[in-house]
C-alpha cells in the first residue's frame, strides 16, 4: 500500500500548533525580527546602549545550554536576556528559570499579544 504524501495526511493538534521547521542559527523569525524594532528604537531613545541577536550561550549542565534571543545592555549597564515567545513551551519555560537562578543577568520573556509587547520578568 502507498503512503500518502505529507501534504495530504491530515495534521495532529499537537503538529498543526507547532512550528514547521526551525530557522538556521543567527536567522529571526517574524515575531524577533519585530522586537529588534522596538529594541532600536530604545537604542534611538538611549534605553538601550548595545543589543545583540544570540550572542550569547549559556551551559546550564553537560550538553544543556540555553541561548537567548537578545543579549541586552541597558544605559545604566545592566545586562537583561531577552526571550521573544509567541508560544511558550514547558522545555523552554523550565530553560530560562534555570537561566535567572543560575546567572546574574536578568532574564526577560517578551510576547506579542494584540499589538502591544508583553512583558515577563525571571527574577
Amino acid at each position: 500500500m502507498k503512503r500518502q504524501p505529507a501534504w495530504m495526511r491530515k495534521a495532529s493538534a499537537k503538529s498543526s500548533t507547532q512550528a514547521l521547521g526551525r530557522l538556521k542559527a543567527g536567522a529571526m523569525n517574524q515575531t524577533e525580527s519585530a522586537y529588534e524594532g522596538e529594541l532600536l528604537v530604545r537604542q534611538r531613545a538611549g534605553e538601550v546602549v548595545w543589543y545583540r541577536f544570540e550572542g550569547v550561550k549559556l551551559r546550564l549542565a553537560d550538553n544543556t545550554f540555553y541561548t537567548p534571543d537578545f543579549a541586552v545592555m541597558l544605559a545604566d549597564g545592566q545586562l537583561e536576556m531577552h526571550e521573544v515567545k509567541g508560544h511558550w513551551t514547558d522545555d523552554a519555560r523550565v530553560k530560562i528559570k534555570v537561566a535567572a537562578e543560575m546567572y546574574p543577568f536578568r532574564f526577560i520573556a517578551i510576547r506579542r499579544e494584540r499589538g502591544s509587547w508583553l512583558v515577563e520578568a525571571f527574577d
